[in-house]
């Protein structure tokens, strides 16, 4: 079996669980507070098996001080994690509240397209017909899903557009950037040192949201939804590392084709939404381009 692209399966069903989980909360919890509680409450679940890994990251294992190349190592690792959730987070955001949610999503599903521009134009992965097929089957896939929501009122303004497209760019890049750390240190200590600079990042961005004062007054209900996106966040970027360090970025990405199907199916069975018949299509077009995509050769450049 290809224990990492199963992660990255579980990773984008996770995303869409998630997703489904944030729109739950978000009546209580506001947006840049909510994605800081979700990585802090994941870095707590990783910490106790990434106490010693991350120990050894930062020097004090062993006598030894830490080198040049360990320093450098270190700040690339925790700007990766600053954009993968803090930066892309708050372009999002800021997207979100300029545009409609199923357009952002629409522009979001580009995220594999360009992971697959980024690691060709550095020459880390070499461009295959499978794999742009699969890649523009999923996001097929993707607008399907949404097209019934893509009518509404909402069209929004350019920067809207560009800041959920700079967004799916951020993460794209970063995917690809993450693969020589990956292959240098253990995947767990990376993932919860990577998880903490976000937290700390998103921490300075929510002090405008009050969260200090807020938190307390949560219900117990969305206190059951933080909960359950940040254990499931922990274990979900633990097996996007894991299939990227054993992936090309691009097989890893197109994955993600699976959040908004996924949403879509919990959605209508958790929240009572509509489920429009489009969807079963979605699904059909999404496993197609995930099937295409993975058969072939893998493309990583060597």
């Amino acid at each position: 079996m290809n224990w990492p692209l199963i992660a990255a399966a579980a990773t984008g069903v996770q995303v869409g669980a998630a997703t489904v989980a944030s729109r739950f909360a978000v009546g209580e919890v506001p947006p840049l507070t909510l994605a800081m509680l979700r990585y802090a409450i994941g870095f707590g679940c990783l910490l106790p098996f990434a106490w010693r890994g991350i120990r050894d990251l930062l020097g004090r294992s062993a006598a030894a001080p830490v080198n040049a190349s360990q320093t450098r190592d270190l700040l690339a690792m925790a700007a990766l994690g600053i954009g993968q959730f803090g930066v892309l987070i708050a372009l999002l955001n800021f997207g979100l509240q300029h545009i409609g949610a199923a357009q952002a999503a629409l522009i979001f599903s580009l995220f594999p397209l360009l992971t697959l521009l980024f690691a060709a134009a550095l020459g880390r992965e070499r461009v295959t017909w499978q794999l742009a097929a699969g890649v523009v089957l999923t996001i097929a896939g993707v607008a399907l899903t949404l097209t019934p929501k893509l009518g509404a009122p909402g069209a929004g303004h350019w920067w809207g557009k560009l800041a959920v497209a700079a967004s799916a760019a951020t993460g794209a890049l970063c995917s690809v950037l993450y693969r020589p750390y990956l292959r240098r240190y253990p995947t767990v200590p990376v993932s919860a040192f990577a998880m903490l600079a976000s937290v700390l990042f998103l921490a300075v961005l929510a002090a405008g949201e009050h969260w200090p004062a807020r938190i307390a007054s949560f219900s117990a209900s969305a206190w059951g939804a933080v909960v359950f996106i940040g254990v499931s966040s922990g274990v979900g970027y633990f097996c996007w590392l894991y299939a990227l360090k054993h992936e090309s970025p691009t097989r890893v990405t197109v994955f993600l084709g699976l959040n908004p199907v996924t949403a879509a199916l919990l959605g209508w069975a958790l929240l009572g939404e509509a489920l429009p018949a489009a969807a079963f299509g979605a699904l059909a077009l999404t496993v197609a381009g995930l099937w295409i995509a993975t058969r072939g050769p893998r493309s990583a450049a060597s």
